[in-house]
């Protein structure tokens, strides 16, 4: 394995994932954290919208990250709120 392409693999393989798969994560993540911000943009001026949202996220977030190493299978419910 050639260092450049240790670049690109060895993060990915230390939380047990491929560079594509790790990629796809990494993509998947930050959708969730604009939709986050997104939802606290709105609450900031319309706080009687999407009260939870951003908190729901980042806690949902948080898990995903945390249990990296143990890949759950299940994958997040949809995080609706009143909109």
């Amino acid at each position: 394995m050639t260092q450049l392409s240790k670049l690109f693999t060895s993060h990915p393989a230390k939380v047990g994932e491929s560079y594509f798969s790790h990629m796809a994560f990494a993509a998947w993540f930050c959708s969730r954290l604009s939709i986050a911000a997104g939802a606290a943009l709105v609450h900031a001026f319309l706080p009687f919208l999407f009260e939870t949202t951003a908190s729901r996220i980042v806690r949902e977030l948080y898990e995903r990250t945390h249990n990296r190493g143990s890949h759950a299978t299940k994958e997040p419910a949809a995080l609706m709120d009143r909109a």
